[in-house]
């Protein structure tokens, strides 16, 4: 077993806390560097969307360890893909973690969304079955999909029915958000059939983790399996249908 499993385990059995896991799935293909093509020249835009979404994650983990209830509770694992998909953390009390530093793949082309949130139900599923061995409660799971383009691969097709299904057994909360205009919302739609995928309003990554932060909080001063109200409010700040 490794060093941070058996850290992992530890933590539960210190800290039986009901956990608010939270799985972010990030895009890290070429396009969210923000280079544009111009004929035979390549434009640069700037701020780029990968530094924005970054300076957002920062936000969110800064935002967490400051409340006093949430940075006991939240647990945090992050997901990048392009072409395939990769752990850049799993799961684990935020408290203790810094955040990552989402990068650009530049090697491998393509955007396997499928596969990204494939790879984030694994985790799920993991770091459930400790939570369960330890007797640690909590609650419904989340993930959050962010992706400025369309799948170059057909994994999306299984995998958001296996989605669809888990969020209508209410065993599973999903939040798929396009980045600008690419962005193909009719597949981010088949993961969420109780809510409308939203469009990011242009880099509005840090006012998006705002959000977050506050659900993350609303819920961890919860009851595991009460129904939390969403703000909609809140949401007008940084998305869009």
């Amino acid at each position: 077993m490794g060093k941070n499993l058996l850290l992992r385990r530890e933590d539960l059995i210190t800290n039986p806390t009901p956990r608010v896991p939270v799985c972010l799935v990030l895009d890290c293909s070429p396009s969210m560097s923000g280079e544009v093509a111009k004929g035979a020249a390549v434009e640069q835009t700037s701020p780029r969307p990968i530094d924005e979404l970054n300076s957002g994650i920062e936000l969110f983990f800064k935002s967490i360890k400051e409340d006093e209830v949430a940075r006991y509770s939240a647990e945090v694992a992050v997901v990048r893909f392009s072409g395939v998909a990769e752990t850049v953390l799993d799961f684990d009390s935020i408290g203790g973690m810094e955040p990552p530093v989402i990068t650009i793949d530049g090697l491998r082309g393509g955007t396997s969304i499928g596969g990204g949130v494939s790879l984030a139900l694994s985790l799920l599923e993991a770091r459930k079955n400790e939570y369960q061995e330890a007797g640690v409660d909590y609650y419904q799971p989340w993930i959050v999909l962010m992706t400025d383009g369309r799948p170059t691969d057909e994994t999306h097709t299984e995998v958001s029915r296996r989605v669809a299904d888990m969020v209508e057994k209410r065993r599973l909360t999903i939040f798929p958000i396009g980045i600008g205009r690419s962005a193909d919302m009719e597949v981010l739609s088949l993961f969420s059939p109780r809510r409308s995928p939203l469009r990011l309003k242009g880099l509005c990554f840090s006012q998006f983790f705002e959000w977050l932060s506050r659900s993350v909080s609303v819920t961890s001063q919860s009851m595991p399996g009460e129904t939390i109200p969403l703000d909609t409010e809140g949401i007008k700040g940084w998305g869009e249908l």
